[in-house]
């Protein structure tokens, strides 16, 4: 082999790591020394991606557009099989009511945005836009609700199902996701200060903690470092889980190429676009077998490390974030900046709108940091509606981060039929119109959950 430069498939991907890594400790020291950064709350990973963006216009030979899709593409399943094989925390008798909810909160925002962008869509195309895509409108909760990841998987879905630029489209609402994000809800955050509805905490150091052996180790679990190291062995797990998905989708493809070749296509691009729900399940059914495993004395030991695994996710999500706000193409819009700009802007309106008067109803005696943490969310990612919580509640004393945390693992099950609604929305002429009905009626179930009155036990 040869193992010079010359060999571009050895040196590539260690390259473009490299760049990413680079532009991670540089976004990460402007956001430590510029205050007015450090005052947006905009995410390292986000401000490393816009400045990939720009370096990609400027040297056009540095960044490796392909490597930086399939980095979005893998990093996203990963990041999620690493979450959903975590043991999860003990709950209080309250926690999973309320999780509930937050988790019907999550899919019901996913639908309101999902109207709001069908809508705009839909009018554009029947008026001055008789070409768009008339289901792109649904890659606004993609964007937004579900950030880059998943605006990217959809977007390239859409794009071999007609939808010229689909990818690029999604990643650029993303991006302006993440601007509501920071930007507005920064502002708003403000503006609720001064006239005393809220303390924003500012000049504060926020400690990391300190990382003890009972943080770090579990009951009964592997040791740190014996004949394999813990670290390797998370990795492992991931890595197996996520070999396992390729099978899994690859066998179900097949077969349903021997039932009916046109079902196979439809199908099979949405089970390879949607790869991280498929990973995440199979990574909770692993993560119940091994638990069963050892309750009955078959396994001995507790081989998953929460704080290990999260690590693993906080990387996979972080190169994500970079690598898909990269991977904008501009010259992909150029058919795109009405309906892309409409969609940017009353997203951010409709989301904010919409989660201030479920918040105040659910979230009573934490109304604004339960707000501010889920509109941080779900304009941008998880990540996001931390720093927007960490403002005005530094030590995470509300309920608040919990409900992110716990109201995501409901919002995969409540967000299951949005699956179908995105591969039946592109169908033909007339299934946009139809799957905005279909989104209203499960918009009102959600909204039943949500406001349910839950009984009080007696005894």
């Amino acid at each position: 082999m040869d193992f010079s430069q010359a060999n571009t498939s050895l040196w590539n991907p260690i390259i473009q790591i490299g760049i990413i890594a680079g532009l991670i400790l540089v976004a990460n020291i402007l956001r430590r020394k510029l205050a007015f950064i450090r005052n947006s709350l905009i995410p390292t990973a986000v401000l490393a991606g816009f400045i990939l963006l720009g370096l990609k216009y400027a040297f056009p030979t540095l960044v490796d557009p392909i490597f930086l899709e399939k980095l979005t593409y893998h990093a996203l399943a990963f990041g999620f099989i690493a979450m959903s094989l975590r043991i999860p925390e003990k709950q209080n008798e309250s926690t999973p009511g309320i999780a509930a909810k937050s988790g019907a909160l999550i899919v019901s925002t996913y639908l309101m945005q999902a109207i709001t962008g069908l809508v705009v869509s839909l009018v554009l195309a029947y008026t001055m836009m008789p070409d768009l895509f008339k289901a792109s409108g649904i890659l606004l909760p993609m964007a937004y609700g579900q950030g880059p990841g998943q605006a990217n998987n959809v977007g390239s879905t859409y794009e071999a199902l007609g939808m010229a630029g689909g990818r690029s489209f999604g990643l650029s609402l993303s991006a302006a996701g993440y601007l509501c994000a920071c930007v507005v809800g920064v502002i708003f955050l403000n503006i609720y200060a001064r006239k005393g509805k809220l303390r924003r905490i500012k000049d504060k150091e926020y400690l990391s903690g300190s990382v003890t052996v009972d943080t770090f180790q579990d009951h009964n679990e592997i040791p740190i470092s014996e004949s394999i190291d813990k670290f390797s062995m998370q990795i492992a797990l991931v890595c197996f889980i996520y070999l396992f998905t390729f099978l899994l989708i690859w066998g179900v493809s097949a077969l349903l190429g021997l039932i009916s070749e046109g079902l196979a296509g439809t199908v099979s691009t949405l089970l390879w676009g949607f790869n991280f729900i498929i990973g995440s399940a199979l990574a909770i059914a692993v993560r119940s077998i091994m638990k069963n495993l050892r309750r009955f004395k078959v396994m001995n030991q507790q081989y998953q490390n929460n704080y290990l695994l999260s690590r693993i996710s906080g990387l996979a999500f972080d190169l994500m974030i970079v690598s898909g706000i990269a991977s904008i193409n501009f010259e992909d819009l150029s058919g795109y900046w009405l309906p892309f700009g409409i969609m940017a802007i009353l997203g951010g309106i409709v989301t904010f709108a919409y989660l201030k008067w479920v918040c105040n109803k659910i979230y009573k005696g934490y109304e604004n940091e339960g707000f501010f943490s889920m509109y941080g969310m779900l304009t941008g990612t998880i990540s996001s509606g931390v720093l927007l919580l960490r403002e005005i509640d530094p030590e995470m004393k509300t309920p608040a981060s919990d409900n992110l945390v716990y109201g995501s693992s409901f919002g995969i099950v409540f967000g299951a039929p949005m699956l179908l609604i995105i591969s039946f929305a592109a169908k033909g002429e007339y299934t946009a119109i139809v799957s905005i009905g279909i989104i209203i009626v499960y918009l009102a179930a959600l909204l039943a959950i949500i406001f349910a009155k839950r009984k009080n036990k007696k005894g």
